[in-house]
């Protein structure tokens, strides 16, 4: 995500008084994951890592107003369903979360009002963030299934997001054809769909379901079209492996994500850890900070044993390398 780009989003959905002090930040704004903003709160720019500036004293109800009337285009009413999720997809892939008060109905949130707080999540596609990964995934005529694991905020969605591009797109550097890919995209955070149209590059053969619990999302896509590839993020739920299960006796691979911080903290699941003693992935990936960039640590099935470490995937020399690593 350029600098203009998130300059543009500021422009566009805060108020003026607020615009020129998050502007006075500008500078950081290529490594910026979100804007956190609370009534009577100071508002906050957030980074990796859980590093933050404070770029306001505080925001106003009035302030507050201005930027749901914004987000919203000034009916809330047409975005019911949007506000009831606690979430919407802004052009360009943006998202941006809320709180408030539920109104319910039927013990079920029929909307929120009375929003207190939004999360602004910047979103990053960075092309070529995958390119080392790529290698291990094509398995001779296949995509080795892959599960790809971090904390929130850790870049395993960006790292997502390019896989399916390049398996879409079709890898010439390793004479890779593209593959038809589907992507069950529940939070609007891979593809940042508009109207069910995806804002993000995630390649030529890619399908989109937008919206869609992952479960459900996965056996439509099995039934309606053909993929080689499913893609998913942040699964962990007993509907979700049985899913993937029958992704995998259909003869479809998988690429997921996960939260986490370890295999080990996979092992200690009370879901996930059923597909990893069952050794569903061929690879676990755990993306790890360390000095600055990321480091894809990457685990194997070994022998009917558990996963065990192959070998950090550090970017090589080059600067370029580095910089698409520092930069998810």
């Amino acid at each position: 995500m350029t600098i203009e780009q998130v300059s543009v989003l500021i422009r566009q959905y805060f108020p003026p008084e607020l615009q020129t002090k998050i502007m006075c930040h500008k500078d950081s704004f290529h490594h910026l994951q979100e804007i956190r903003c609370r009534i009577g709160q100071p508002l906050f720019l957030c980074y990796a890592q859980g590093e933050e500036q404070q770029a306001a004293d505080t925001v106003s109800s009035e302030q507050m107003q201005y930027m749901v009337s914004r987000i919203s285009q000034g009916s809330v009413y047409a975005w019911e369903e949007e506000f009831r999720r606690g979430y919407l997809t802004l052009p360009g892939g943006f998202r941006v979360g809320m709180t408030g008060k539920a109104v319910l109905e039927g013990g079920q949130i029929r909307t929120l009002t009375r929003i207190s707080a939004l999360n602004f999540r910047i979103a990053k596609a960075v092309p070529g963030v995958a390119e080392l990964l790529m290698p291990l995934l094509y398995q001779e005529a296949s995509i080795a299934n892959c599960l790809l694991v971090s904390p929130p905020g850790g870049g395993k969605t960006t790292m997502l997001r390019d896989i399916v591009r390049q398996l879409s797109n079709g890898a010439a550097w390793l004479a890779q054809r593209g593959r038809t890919v589907a992507v069950v995209d529940e939070r609007s955070e891979i593809a940042g769909c508009i109207q069910a149209v995806p804002q993000m590059d995630v390649g030529c053969r890619t399908d989109v379901l937008d919206g869609c619990p992952k479960s459900e999302g996965i056996r439509m896509l099995l039934r309606a079209m053909t993929p080689q590839v499913i893609a998913v993020d942040e699964i962990g739920t007993d509907a979700d492996v049985q899913a993937l299960e029958e992704a995998a006796e259909s003869g479809v691979s998988v690429i997921a994500t996960a939260h986490g911080d370890s295999v080990e903290s996979l092992y200690r699941h009370p879901v996930l850890y059923k597909l990893i003693e069952g050794q569903y992935f061929a690879f676990i990936i755990v993306l790890k900070w360390q000095t600055g960039q990321v480091v894809p640590q990457v685990y194997s099935k070994a022998g009917g044993g558990n996963y065990a470490i192959v070998r950090d995937i550090a970017a090589p020399d080059s600067g370029q390398c580095d910089g698409i690593l520092q930069s998810i």
